[in-house]
């Protein structure tokens, strides 16, 4: 006893517990924490320089892309398709099939129907064909119903249903490739239940796939109908405005390579065949596929301009079921993929170090990891241990220039920067951890949970009831803890420290804090 006395795990005679647990503290920081946190830093430094060169990389080539006028129609052949001028018949029309994915989509499934039905194009080269997953069966049936109104008025729309939802969307896709009427089209066209195409769209987008053969997609930019619905929504904008207009935009200048956004895009029907189809191994169906195209060979053009409407998840809940998706899919994809990558040899070897270190590892690993664990966790860290220090350009400017670059692509959204790293910050925790998942094939590593959409549902509810929600749907375990931990930080710094980090760990703790009771987004009442 006296032993454990004297390593400090029992309390001595004459000493309280705190006193140990300071004695024990100081015993382990010397030989144990100081050398595991100092290693921590130069790693999390080491992956803020490789995010940093990344933006400031995509920054300069969407500088030089728009100083150059580099316009997708100036890179690649597009002209515009008119009767008798490029095609001699209407027969001479791509058939274009339209596949609208559906799992119980009461609030927005009239839109999403009604848009794709309403496209321009030959009535007889054009197939709508909703692929509906519903388990609810009076939204199936509401469904079927706006089908059937649409081919009354003469719409080519097929209805389709499947026996069991294996593969999710991958499954369903792959189903509705298998009919007659699917193997006899050229493109198709794929939109999800909230996405509302203009009319034009196959106007605009099937010239590059007519006059260029070896171009296997054209992806279409997100627009947002209820970007204003909330500050989360508002958020949600800056991240994607960012996404589309810098990081779709360098893949698409440079290497002709992105991720597809599995939606408002049109694809070569070919291309999709010869990439092995629709798979449903990982939670990114859509990714993999692009992955497996571009490494046949096939290019891909992101157009910026052409616009498809689409509804940003406004509650919190549907927004952190999106969030594991999109972070731990791409994740589980890399871990797949990485050995097919490395012995293609049908692209260059720029091309395959742009996918596997700059698409995958960066931004799909490093951008998570870095934000979270170096800004949430070491720093707030070096405030207990002031033997270890974090340089100011590690700590400040990097992260400065990194958040400005992020932020440019939503103007509008200038004076929310704060509020939004704030933010990104909190959700890096959720990312951090999906991705892991994704990395080790762990216990979420294909959940999949449909987005909830909300359409036009809370201004049609009946005002002056006040949405209510349990307290356990509302807590958050984690971020309560990280916000606990950043306070405590924050407070030992005002106390102790020298490096006025409390700031940023103060607020940084009430963000976490706010998440964590879930009061964020928008409350829909049950």
């Amino acid at each position: 006893m006296a032993v454990l006395a004297e390593l400090g795990t029992v309390p001595a005679a004459g000493y309280s517990r705190s006193d140990v647990a300071a004695a024990l503290w100081q015993q382990l920081k010397s030989p144990v924490v100081v050398p595991l946190l100092r290693v921590s830093v130069a790693l999390c430094l080491a992956m803020s320089a490789m995010l940093f060169a990344e933006k400031v990389y995509m920054a300069v080539v969407v500088a030089a892309s728009r100083l150059l006028g580099r316009r997708p129609e100036r890179r690649y052949r597009w002209q515009p398709i008119r009767d008798g001028d490029d095609l001699e018949a209407a027969a001479a029309y791509p058939m274009v099939l339209v596949q609208i994915p559906m799992f119980n989509e009461r609030e927005v499934y009239k839109v999403s129907i009604g848009a794709a039905c309403g496209l321009s194009w030959p009535s007889d080269r054009i197939i709508v064909q909703v692929l509906d997953d519903s388990t609810d069966p009076v939204v199936k049936e509401l469904v079927r119903a706006e089908c059937w109104r649409w081919a009354s008025k003469g719409v080519n729309v097929k209805y389709e249903v499947r026996d069991s939802r294996r593969g999710y969307k991958a499954g369903a896709l792959r189903e509705g490739m298998k009919r007659a009427y699917a193997r006899g089209c050229d493109l198709v066209a794929i939109f999800d239940a909230d996405f509302q195409p203009e009319p034009d769209f196959l106007w605009r987008a099937v010239p590059f796939l007519l006059h260029n053969p070896d171009l296997a997609l054209v992806q279409a930019r997100w627009k947002f109908v209820n970007a204003d619905e909330c500050l989360m929504t508002r958020m949600q904008e800056m991240s994607l405005d960012y996404h589309f207009a810098v990081e779709q935009e360098v893949g698409s200048s440079t290497y002709a390579f992105f991720g597809f956004n599995g939606t408002a895009g049109v694809w070569r029907i070919s291309a999709l065949n010869e990439a092995g189809g629709w798979k449903d191994r990982t939670t990114v169906e859509d990714m993999d596929l692009a992955v497996r195209a571009s490494l046949k060979g096939w290019k891909f053009v992101y157009i910026g301009d052409l616009m498809v409407k689409s509804e940003l998840p406004s509650t919190l809940k549907a927004y952190r079921y999106q969030q594991h998706r999109w972070s731990c899919g791409p994740a589980n994809l890399f871990r797949k993929t990485l050995v097919e990558i490395v012995r293609n040899k049908k692209v260059t070897l720029w091309k395959k170090i742009h996918v596997i270190y700059n698409f995958f590892l960066v931004r799909k690993i490093v951008a998570h990891a870095v934000t979270f664990v170096f800004y949430c966790i070491v720093i707030p860290t070096t405030v207990l241990v002031p033997e270890v220090q974090v340089p100011k350009w590690g700590s400040v400017y990097i992260p400065t220039v990194i958040t400005l670059l992020s932020a440019v692509a939503t103007p509008r959204s200038a004076h929310l920067v704060v509020f939004w790293t704030l933010f990104e910050n909190v959700m890096s925790l959720h990312r951090t951890k999906a991705t892991f998942i994704g990395l080790l094939e762990a216990g979420r590593v294909n959940e999949w949970v449909v987005t909830e959409k909300l359409g036009d549902a809370l201004r049609t509810k009946v005002p002056g009831k006040k949405p209510r929600m349990r307290i356990g749907d509302r807590l958050h375990v984690l971020e309560l803890g990280v916000a606990a931990y950043l306070l405590f930080c924050g407070c030992y710094d005002i106390a102790f420290g020298n490096n006025r980090y409390y700031i940023f760990l103060f607020l940084q703790s009430i963000a976490f804090f706010i998440v964590g009771i879930g009061y964020v987004g928008t409350f829909v009442p049950h």
